[in-house]
Formats: structure tokens, sequence, C-alpha cells
């Protein structure tokens, strides 16, 4: 599911659900005749992006922030298109650009990317408050969710049924997890940190490791196709709410979600780590990870309001300690790290390219 919000006079021009159609203002030039910044990206980043387009539309004066939610790799794909006002200015991002992302945004003349890391966030699985608690493993979830498991030196579909198949002690309930589709930055970040790294304590998967990285990706990040795993489109509240309906299943989605529906789900253990604020700015919980938006340098100074939702985003007031995006859960960086990116802000030093 595509969520946008516009977050702008009733004459901005609604989009396709395809997200196809352009701006009617839109022309070639660096996000030139465009009357507002347009961020596209993560379902993560959104509501922390759509709250800084309204604090600065408020502070400025200016015609707020145009703010999609399209996966972090919808973002990419968008942003990456080319460089005209037809596309982003910003991609928001709950993963760091990947190689292929990058090289695609180059061929398309789209260069000089700037990277900026605005926080953490932490991977949650998460149940309805009535149903039982967990507390998992990352391997028990790759076995749980990966789509074939290692079988006598080769590998055999996954055909496991309940969570007390996985390991002794869980839940005897059916493993029916509603995740995000393979399009968002949550998805690739689960696979990365929960996935792949459950897959490692496989014997046959270390070996497949060492001999062919690719392969043990593809067998560690493949998710079942039979059920066990429900897409569930880019909202995270969607999620939450088909947990209440379901009290038995388990759903995957970030922190800020679980920090405004405590009264409705809650959370696993993930190796005894619950997650918190504390867990995962400290990184004691296994599925912490950063957030990211990626800036078209070329567009400041010719997008009206985009240095200034660049300064806000960054600003002590929304990602700073106790700025008013922690109340929304994002994990601020550390102090240095916080004035480190307010630099890059200004600065604009575009981001290397990426090794993978």
């Amino acid at each position: 599911m595509k969520t946008a919000i516009y977050l702008a006079a009733a004459s901005a021009l609604v989009l396709s659900a395809c997200g196809q159609k352009t701006d009617t203002n839109a022309v070639s030039g660096g996000g030139g005749n465009r009357a507002q910044v347009w961020a596209a990206g993560s379902s993560t980043v959104f509501p922390f992006a759509t709250r800084v387009a309204e604090n600065v539309a408020r502070t400025t004066g200016g015609k707020p922030a145009r703010v999609e939610s399209l996966g972090t790799g919808g973002g990419f794909k968008l942003f990456c298109g080319g460089t005209g006002s037809q596309y982003p200015d910003i991609a928001t991002a709950s993963r760091p650009i990947k190689k292929s992302e990058f090289e695609k945004c180059a061929a398309a003349g789209v260069t000089d990317i700037v990277e900026i890391k605005i926080g953490f966030d932490g991977i949650v699985v998460a149940n309805d408050k009535k149903g039982p608690t967990f507390d998992l493993h990352r391997e028990q979830l790759y076995r749980a969710l990966a789509a074939e498991l290692p079988k006598g030196g080769a590998f055999a579909p996954n055909t496991t049924k309940t969570w007390a198949d996985v390991a002794a002690g869980l839940p005897a309930d059916p493993i029916l997890v509603y995740g995000p589709p393979p399009t968002s930055g949550t998805r690739d970040a689960f696979t990365e940190l929960a996935m792949e790294k459950g897959g490692e304590k496989d014997a046959t998967l270390a070996a497949l490791k060492k001999s062919d990285e690719d392969g043990f990706k593809a067998k560690t990040h493949t998710i079942r196709s039979d059920g066990a795993w429900v897409d569930s489109g880019e909202n995270d509240n969607a999620i939450v709410q088909t947990l209440e309906k379901t009290p038995h299943s388990l759903g995957v989605f970030g922190y800020s979600f679980l920090e405004n529906n405590m009264d409705k789900v809650k959370a696993a253990k993930i190796e005894g780590v619950t997650p918190t604020f504390e867990t995962i700015s400290n990184g004691t919980y296994p599925l912490s990870r950063s957030l990211f938006i990626y800036v078209k340098k070329a567009n400041v100074g010719v997008t009206p309001g985009l240095r200034e939702f660049l300064e806000g985003f960054t600003s002590d007031a929304a990602t700073g300690k106790g700025g008013y995006l922690q109340s929304r859960g994002l994990i601020p960086l550390p102090e240095a790290e916080h004035a480190a990116q307010k630099k890059m802000a200004t600065d604009l030093s575009p981001v290397a390219p990426p090794a993978s």
C-alpha cells in the first residue's frame, strides 16, 4: 500500500495510485519550478518527515513539503529516476543506499547525493497484548520464516507449522507473521539483522557463507511464501490493527509504531532483550538500525524550502536528545554524531559510492 500525505494547499496535484503522474508545474532542472520540497521512501521515516514538514512550514511560512510512504526501495527507485522536478528531492530510508541503487542514480544523472543519518530505530516482532509472550532467538526466526532450511547437506522447503515445532518452550500456535513487503527497508533490515544472523548459526549455512556469500544471502533472505509470512504493505499501522484482530499472529514493524501503540501490542524479547529507547540506542537490542535521508545536492538552493527542511530535520529541536521527534519514537544519535549530521546538512558533502 502506498500512503501519501500532501501537506500542501488544496491546489496541489493529487498523484495517481501508481505514483507515475507528476506535478502540473514539473519541468526539467534539479527541482526547479516545483513549489515545495518532495520527499519519498521509508514508511518508518514517514511520520518523522511529515512532522518536520509541518513544523518547518509553520516556522518559515513556506509551503509544506510533500511526503510519501513508498517503502525505502520504492523511494530510491523514484529518487534515482532523474534530475528534473518530476523526481523527489529527498529519499527517506531505513537502511543505507545500495550499490545497485547508487549506480542507477548515476546512470540517470543523479550525482552528488548527500547522506544524512537522522537517528536510530529498532525492528520489532510483536503481537496483541492478549496473546502469548515471546522470547525469540534470531536462529528461531530464521527457522520459522526462511523459505528453505538445510536438510542432509542440501536444502528443502520449510514446512514448519507451529512455533513449538521451531523450539521447545515456544507456544504451539501456528506460525503466522504479518510483515513489510520486499520494497520495504524494514523488510531488508529484518532479513539482514534477524534472518541472516540467525542462519549463520547453522553449520550448513555457515559453510555456504564461506564458499558462496551470495548463495548464503539468497537462502537466508528469502522468506516463505506459503502463508506463514504475509506481506502487509507499506503501512505499519495496518499491521498493528491486524494483530488486534488475530491475537495469535505476530507482526514485524519499526519501534516507533510500537511506542505509539503500547496499549494494543507488546514486543517479543529478542535473545532476552526487550526493545526500548535505551537498548536500541546502546546497541544491545539485536535488531537495531540507523535511519537516513538522502538529498540531491543540486536541488538545494533551487527547490524552495529545501535547505530549510534539511536544517529543520537535523535541528536539536527535532532530532536532538529530547527533540520533538523523540516523542514519536525516534531514537536520537549520540551528541557528537548528531552535531556531525547537522554539519552535513549545511556542508552537503556527497556520500562515497557504497561497496555493496
